[in-house]
């Protein structure tokens, strides 16, 4: 195992805001302290999208790359019966989430990009399957975005549970901002919510909408990367990148529209502008932005003992500038935020596992644990 141990200040200069009542409020923060080292339990991973533990013990870990990897006592093991994964810009292999109750009935859920349906290209799906050894079988199609598109960004995706066992997914816009995330008969720029079978609930907020994509649960997001269940409220809590600037942080409302690309803290990538507003009636505002953009991916929040000083913070990683985000909560609102890992690489994942320690998915190193120094 390698191990890298860090015991220093880090100062830093960071302006972030907060979105409360349509107005934003600056922060800025000088230095933080950093006291923990870290262990690569997992080497030699390119891009690991997505990871979960297993009650066996060893991971389940996603590449983008099409490969699903069994990881146990060292020993990785490639897992056949995928179906066709379609590799495009930022699509491939995409989450992947064990049921609450996996220990009872094996079921594993995966979005992928895949292009069966409608159209050249490809657009990002759902499925679930059971591990049979190194094969998965009773692979199930629960639900496939439509049509395809031979654009190469904003495919989500992340996957989750709420309290009650409805089944949570995000699908990316797919860099068609003017025509799908406002459109509730069109896919994509959404949050989904299912009957863990991939029966559409009967309380779903579009199901009597005519023409309305029933397995919709809100609309009006750019690309979420992150979604979490808050596991004090049951809440599900997501990130999704914006443009140039306005990264947001939102809790997920049934048929709440949050806005993009109508509204939004950030401009386009040349620095133009191409929304007049921040803020409009009907649409939500998020619970925080990042400006300038640090295009997250992953998220959890941290309920261990094991960082007493950490407990109840939420942690996002950063995939443009290459650290682990520690945000400190009050209230539901970003009141501090530390940078951790930084210089280690892009952050594509992080859980809290079920030993209490936080794991790390960084591209072209592998899965980082990080231990806090007594």
């Amino acid at each position: 195992m390698k191990h890298i141990k860090l015991l220093f200040i880090i100062p830093f200069i960071t302006i972030f805001a907060c979105a409360q009542k349509n107005k934003s409020t600056v922060i800025a923060e000088v230095s933080t302290v950093v006291n923990y080292k870290t262990e690569v339990v997992v080497p030699d991973l390119r891009i690991p999208w997505g990871f979960v533990f297993l009650p066996e013990g060893g991971f389940l870990i996603t590449e983008k790359s099409g490969d699903l990897l069994l990881v146990k006592n060292g020993i990785k093991t490639n897992i056949k019966g995928l179906p066709e994964i379609k590799v495009i810009g930022q699509g491939g292999l995409l989450d992947i989430e064990l049921h609450p109750d996996y220990s009872k009935n094996g079921w594993i859920y995966i979005t992928y990009v895949t292009s069966d349906g409608e159209g050249k290209g490809g657009n990002t799906a759902l499925i679930r399957a059971k591990l049979n050894g190194n094969q998965l079988t009773e692979v199930e199609h629960l639900y496939k975005a439509s049509p395809n598109s031979k654009a190469g960004q904003h495919f989500g995706s992340r996957i989750e549970f709420d309290n009650k066992g409805f089944l949570y997914f995000s699908v990316g816009d797919r860099g068609d901002r003017d025509e799908n995330p406002q459109d509730i008969t069109r896919d994509c720029g959404k949050i989904y919510r299912l009957h863990a079978d991939g029966s559409i609930p009967i309380d779903n907020p579009f199901i009597n909408t005519p023409n309305a994509r029933t397995a919709i649960f809100s609309y009006g997001h750019r690309n979420p990367q992150g979604m979490m269940k808050h596991p004090e409220t049951g809440k599900i809590w997501i990130h999704e990148h914006g443009p140039k600037g306005g990264d947001e942080i939102n809790i997920i409302e049934k048929g709440k529209n949050f806005g993009w690309p109508i509204i939004s803290y950030g401009v386009n990538y040349s620095g133009t502008s191409f929304a007049e507003d921040t803020a409009l009636p009907g649409m939500e505002q998020p619970l925080f932005y990042w400006v300038p953009s640090i295009a997250p991916s992953g998220m959890a929040f941290i309920t261990s003992d094991k960082y007493s000083d950490w407990k109840g913070n939420l942690l996002v990683g950063s995939l443009k500038f290459g650290y682990l985000e520690r945000l400190v909560l009050k209230n539901d609102k970003v009141v501090k935020r530390d940078k951790l890992l930084e210089g280690m690489g892009r952050v594509r994942n992080v859980r809290q596992g079920p030993d209490g320690y936080i794991y790390v998915a960084i591209e072209n190193l592998g899965i980082v644990k990080i231990i806090p120094n007594k």
